[in-house]
Formats: C-alpha cells, sequence, structure tokens
C-alpha cells in the first residue's frame, strides 16, 4: 500500500475500517488488489458514501469511523466467552460517574467491577467524552444477557440533577463457550454416517420425492450397520407454490423447512377426512407414486403441486385438543418470525414476485400494507404456519427415530449460505441484510469468471446493532430437532465476498465479519442443543481460521480428493483429527463416476474444458492412480502395476470405492461420511459446478444404481453394494486409527 497514492491510501484505510479487505490471495497464489470502483460501492452499502475523488469526504469518513464507539455509552454487542476474563468500555461525559451491572437472563444482577483505564478523553460532538472500563468476570454462565450502564449519579445511587444524565443505557451480553464440548465423545469413539440428497432418495411409499419418513428409514437402516448420523441436504423453504428452484442451496428461507418433504401419509389429520376427500388424497398418492420408478429428471413441482392439493384438504380437519395444544406451543416458541414468514408465504401465493404491491414501502413486517394483508390474507397465513407446524413434528420424528435406533448423533442439517435475496429472508430479514449487494465467490480454478449466488449478505453492523438475535433464532430453528449442523462455506463467518448486484463476480471485495460473535452464536445455540458442528472449510482461507475453528471445537472437513500436495496424496495419518472426512462431496462425481470420468465426458460435452479432453483424461487418470496407489500401499488392493489398477477400476469399481474408503479410514479424522451415492453405485453427478439447468439438471438426479435401474429406500436390503461398505466403513473404523 506504501506505493499507492495518497488519495488511494486514504480510500484504502477507509474501506479496512469498515472491513473491507482492499486485497487478496487468488486461486493463483497471487495477490490482487481490489478495484477503487468496488470499494466505494461496497462503503456506500455500508452506509458510507464517499467519493474518492474529494480527499475531505474521505478524511470525513475516516474521522466518523474512530468517532462511533465513542458516541456509544455501551457498545451494542459484547460478546465474552464463559471461563475467560474480559472487559467492556463505556463512553460517558468526562468526569461522570457510571456502573454498569450484567442482568443475567434468569433476572440475576451481576454488578460488575471498574478497571482503572487512562486513556485520554475525546471531543465528540462538542463534548468532551471519557471512556471507563468494567470488568467482565470469568464465571459469568452461558447465555443471553444484557449489560446496563446507568450514567451519572453519586457514590449514593442518586441521579444528578442535569436530567441529560441519570440514564440507563443497555446492549447485549452474549457469554459463549470456550469450545463446543458435542463432539468429544467421537474422539473417544470415530462415528460415521451416511450423506445423501433428501429430495433423490425415495421409496415405494414417497411422492415421487424423497421426505421426512424416507429420511427416518434410512436413519434406522444406517443405525442398524453402525452409523450414529445421516447428513441430508440443506431442507430450507423454497417457495410457497410451484415452480420452485432446484437447488437446496438457493432457498427462500434457511430458517423453515421445506413442506415439500412432509410426508402426507404421516399427518394424524388424514385419518379423519371424509371418504370422498380421503379418495382423493389416495388418488394424488398413487399417481405420484409412480414417479418413483423413474430415473429422469425429478419433478418437483408436480409433487409439490399434489401435496399441496393434499394438504389444504387434510387442513380443514379440526385438531384435537392434545394437537390443539402442541400447535399453539409451536407457535409461541416461534413467535413473530413464524408469524411473519406465514405472512410473505400468503402474499406470494395472492401476489407474484414483480407484482406493484411489493414496492410499497409499508409492505414490511410490522408496517401498515403488512398488517391489513395480514388480516386480509389470515386464513392463507394459518395454512402456511400450520404446514411449518408439520415440517416440525415430522423432524421431530425423523431425529427421535435415529436415536432410538442407536445413533449417538441423528439427523445432521445441512445449512445453507443464505438465501436467495429476492424471496422470504430478503423479506423479512430487510433491515439486516444489504440488497445492492450480492454473494459469491471470487475466480478459482473451477470457475474462471467467478460466481453469483444471488444472495444478500448480512450487514455485520446491523447484526451487532440487533445483538445477532435474527441469527441466532434461524439457528434455534434449525437446531431444534438435529444432533449436528454441517455449515456450507463455514468461511463466510469469517468474511464474505460481496459483489454489486448486476456487476461481475470478479470486481468483488471480502468484507470481514465479527467471528468470534459468528462463531460464538453459533457455538453456544449448538452446545445447548446437544449438537456438532461441522463447518466446511474448504477453498481458500487464511491458515489461522481453521486453527481458531478448531480451537472453539467445531469440526472441519477434509475430502480425500482434495487432500493432496504437490500430486501427492497426504498419508491418512496426517489429516486433521477434528474434522469430518469424506471420499467426495456433493459436487462431484459419485466415486464410481469420478473413476469413469463421467464429470469429463459431461465437461467436454458442454465446452467447459480447460485443455483438450485427451489431456484432461490424463491428468485425471494420474490422479486417480496415485490415489489408488495409496489404497493399495495400505493393503486395499491387490498388488500389481498401475495400469493393473485402472483396469481394475473399469472391471470392479465396487472394490476400489470400498478400498477408498477403508484408506480414508486409516485417518484419526474423528467423523467419516459415506455417500449414499456410492453405497449404491451410481455414477450420474446430482450437481455440475458452472452448469445452468438447461445444460445440467442440477439438483434433479433421482438415486440409481450403475446399471440406471431405481434406488428405494424400503429396498436398500436388495442392493448388495449398501451394506457391505457401510459395514467395511465400520469394521474399518472401530479399529485404532493411524492418528
Amino acid at each position: 500500500m506504501s506505493d499507492l497514492p495518497d488519495d488511494r491510501r486514504l480510500l484504502h484505510r477507509v474501506a479496512e475500517a469498515h472491513g473491507i479487505q482492499v486485497s487478496y490471495q487468488g486461486h493463483d497464489g497471487l495477490r490482487h488488489t481490489v478495484s477503487d470502483e468496488t470499494l466505494v460501492a461496497v462503503l456506500a452499502a455500508l452506509d458510507c458514501p464517499v467519493d474518492p475523488a474529494d480527499p475531505e469526504s474521505l478524511h470525513q469518513a475516516e474521522a466518523q469511523r474512530r468517532l462511533v464507539p465513542w458516541r456509544q455509552v455501551l457498545p451494542p454487542t459484547v460478546i465474552t466467552r464463559a471461563g475467560t476474563t474480559s472487559s467492556v468500555s463505556v463512553h460517558v461525559p468526562h468526569g461522570t460517574a457510571v456502573t454498569v451491572t450484567a442482568v443475567l437472563e434468569n433476572g440475576d444482577r451481576w454488578p460488575l467491577d471498574q478497571l482503572e483505564d487512562f486513556t485520554a478523553p475525546v471531543e465528540v460532538d462538542g463534548t468532551l467524552t471519557g471512556q471507563a472500563t468494567f470488568r467482565l468476570p470469568a464465571e459469568l454462565p452461558l447465555g443471553w444477557h444484557t449489560l446496563e450502564a446507568v450514567v451519572g449519579h453519586d457514590v449514593d445511587g442518586r441521579t444528578d440533577a442535569d436530567p441529560a444524565l441519570g440514564s440507563a443505557h443497555q446492549a447485549t451480553l452474549i457469554t459463549t463457550p470456550e469450545r463446543i464440548t458435542t463432539a468429544d465423545t467421537y474422539a473417544q469413539r470415530r462415528g460415521w454416517g451416511l450423506a445423501l440428497q433428501l429430495y433423490s432418495t425415495r421409496s415405494t411409499r414417497s411422492w415421487g420425492i424423497g421426505d421426512l419418513a424416507d429420511l427416518a428409514d434410512l436413519a434406522a437402516q444406517t443405525a442398524e450397520q453402525g452409523g450414529d448420523f445421516v447428513l441430508s441436504n440443506p431442507l430450507h423453504a423454497s417457495v410457497p407454490a410451484p415452480p420452485v428452484v432446484a437447488s437446496p442451496y438457493s432457498p427462500s428461507t434457511r430458517r423453515f423447512v421445506h413442506p415439500l418433504y412432509l410426508r402426507i401419509e404421516d399427518i394424524p389429520e388424514l385419518a379423519h377426512l371424509g371418504p370422498a376427500d380421503r379418495q382423493r388424497v389416495e388418488d394424488l398418492a398413487v399417481h405420484q407414486r409412480f414417479a418413483n420408478t423413474r430415473t429422469g429428471s425429478l419433478d418437483r413441482d408436480a409433487a409439490y403441486a399434489d401435496k399441496l392439493v393434499a394438504l389444504r384438504l387434510i387442513h380443514g380437519v379440526q385438531l384435537s385438543p392434545a394437537r390443539r395444544s402442541a400447535y399453539r406451543a409451536y407457535r409461541e416458541a416461534e413467535g413473530s418470525g413464524l408469524a411473519d414468514f406465514a405472512l410473505w408465504c400468503a402474499l406470494r401465493t395472492v401476489f407474484d414476485p414483480v407484482h406493484p404491491v411489493w414496492s410499497d414501502p409499508e409492505l414490511v413486517p410490522g408496517g401498515a400494507t403488512a398488517e391489513r394483508y395480514r388480516a386480509e390474507l389470515a386464513e392463507e397465513i394459518e395454512f402456511h404456519t400450520w404446514l411449518q407446524w408439520l415440517c416440525d413434528q415430522q423432524l421431530e420424528a425423523a431425529q427421535r427415530t435415529a436415536v432410538t435406533a442407536g445413533m449417538r448423533m441423528g439427523i445432521m442439517q445441512d445449512l445453507a449460505v443464505g438465501a436467495d435475496r429476492n424471496n422470504a429472508d430478503g423479506w423479512m430479514l430487510q433491515d439486516l441484510l444489504v440488497p445492492t449487494m450480492s454473494v459469491g465467490a471470487p475466480p478459482d480454478m473451477y470457475n474462471q469468471l467467478g460466481q453469483d449466488w444471488s444472495q444478500s449478505p448480512w450487514h455485520p453492523i446491523r447484526l451487532a446493532e440487533t445483538g445477532y438475535r435474527a441469527y441466532r433464532d434461524m439457528l434455534r430453528t434449525v437446531l431444534r430437532h438435529a444432533g449436528g449442523i454441517r455449515v456450507d462455506h463455514v468461511l463466510g463467518l469469517f468474511r464474505l465476498w460481496w459483489l454489486p448486484v448486476g456487476g461481475s463476480p470478479t470486481d468483488g471485495a471480502y468484507v470481514t465479519y465479527d467471528h468470534e460473535a459468528m462463531i460464538g452464536v453459533l457455538a453456544l445455540e449448538a452446545e445447548r442443543a446437544g449438537a456438532v458442528v461441522v463447518g466446511e472449510d474448504l477453498g481458500t482461507f487464511e491458515p489461522w481460521v481453521q486453527d481458531y475453528l478448531a480451537s472453539r471445537g467445531l469440526l472441519g472437513t477434509s475430502i480425500l480428493w482434495f487432500e493432496q500436495r504437490d500430486g501427492v496424496p497426504l498419508p491418512p495419518e496426517q489429516y486433521r483429527r477434528q474434522c469430518l472426512a469424506a471420499v467426495n462431496t456433493h459436487d462431484l462425481p459419485p466415486t464410481a463416476g469420478y473413476l469413469a470420468g463421467v464429470h469429463l465426458v459431461l465437461r467436454e460435452r458442454l465446452g467447459l474444458l480447460a485443455g483438450s479432453a485427451e489431456a484432461e483424461r490424463e491428468r485425471a487418470d494420474r490422479e486417480i492412480g496415485v490415489y489408488l496407489q495409496a489404497a493399495q500401499q495400505e493393503g486395499f488392493l491387490p498388488h500389481g502395476s498401475l495400469q493393473d489398477l485402472l483396469e481394475l477400476a473399469e472391471r470392479d469399481p465396487d472394490r476400489i470405492v470400498e478400498a477408498l474408503y477403508r484408506y480414508l479410514a486409516q485417518a484419526p479424522s474423528v467423523l467419516q461420511a459415506v455417500a449414499l451415492v456410492d453405497a449404491v453405485g451410481e455414477v450420474r453427478i446430482q450437481n455440475q459446478p458452472g452448469t445452468q439447468q438447461h445444460q445440467y439438471p442440477n439438483w434433479e438426479v433421482p438415486l440409481a444404481d450403475r446399471q440406471g435401474a431405481p434406488v428405494l429406500v424400503d429396498r436398500l436390503d436388495e442392493v448388495p453394494g449398501f451394506a457391505r461398505l457401510l459395514h467395511a466403513v465400520d469394521d474399518q473404523l472401530r479399529q485404532p486409527s493411524a492418528g
């Protein structure tokens, strides 16, 4: 930065003061400087408009940023760790007395001791302002507390005569765990589980799409083989009626669940429908069950449309007193967040996304127009509220089934990075999100033009100003019936790639978040829920991030094909202990497909290969070959040449898949995920990064075996590879690891 002109150095200082990283290290290993235009746009999105051609505006912005804490008696949110002494600084007119009390969530009051603080007073808006510092004791219990500062009193506690003094100020105080303890049991005995895409995993009773009852059945079958968890794709809600977005990683909201996953027959009120309505539901079920044997693209829209017809019929049945009480308790627990989401659903079933009604400035939660529609659409709102209760109940049943079957963890939920910016979260949380910015990723070796995920980022300042409550509430809902949570792109809790809406992903910048708060809130809610946290920490990041996550008790992620150095596989004993290890991910082909190069064939057909098809195949063969030789050296494959191993992969891919999983199980990693697609011999890709739906049916591929025959949940015992691979992993993990 020292070589930059003065005005650019000043712009960079202002950006850095607002948490914007002015440069980043790309996948090419080089340092890239963010353009001035991007910095100005991101600053404006953070409520700091500047003119880079006007040094005075930059100086003023820098000065105003420095004064932010001095203008606040208390910081809006204070994060501390249980067992660790820390402090909080308050700012009051110089010479004015102040006391600070921690009011615990149970109502107890803890007066805080004032510490010596020789910070010089600062002139703030014409008032000489001093700083006082108070000790936050290590004994503070975990929880959501309140800091209360009373300014302007004498030693007897009486208020001064000046009416401007004697005021009380409050802030959120969050005491988080030093580290999560929920994964500790797996350090004593390693665990494994099944990873799957639930929508693709159907049974004879499904309505063309895998559902929560299928999830429960998969958990029970996995538990029988010794597994501890089932990791599903995100179950987040989409739009309230078809057509829906295929990708589970582009939801409408992350807090609530997609009713598409409901098992209609498990709703108790179905039994009380009249004969005609009952027959109507049965006819819909029969129609959709025919789709369970089709292996072409899934038809979410048809399945969802028929389920909604059935659900509206069932909604007309009066709840029993016990069910009515449970429903009322659920609504009270979810509060205004559920009420606003149901209102959004009702509005979306009446108005399309581009209807002029959405431009009404009063159509915000609590606004006059919104409240008018809340009354007018009460019946529709009630329907969508009821749907979420049913989802909650069926998730609870799935988790109960998993634990009862012997799993130590049960259901592991998958948390997407964000929600589509034009849908529910964007409307409900608009004061906390940045609508002019989109989240994505800078260019990398797989996406040379970068990525735009069309999701609005959290506003870091407003999150703190509101005590991180929206983030907390979302986590609480997701964790309610989960034994674990996988956080997609966990690095986003440290920094996110922001790009102006409508701009190129190459013209973005990383904006940092208070990771102590973001990780701390996640740790607190997970510890209270008894849930293991797995962070997907793949990609470009600074080395200290993984160390920080490990120190807080979060597990990382290690993928077999990515664990290499200069083309040489990392020996299993050198894998991280505190992580979830897997052979592949949903963004890679199933292992049998990877061995066969199905992704290369697809990328060649779509013109996505960086080099010639022959060169890419040779590179892939080399990569696969070194891993097969590594498994061979560990004794999991027969002796022979590299060519012999590659020929074996063509003749008997199941043997290779099992060998790679046994090889991976040599790592000390406390958890291992077994991909369901690998256990049944599927070769087709679930998601091909860098493609659109018109190019490839991403997230629409139903589960099938190597011959292309459909694989159903209640007939998994007919698939010989399923029990064999699960038994192999369980057997290997019960042996001492190399670490």
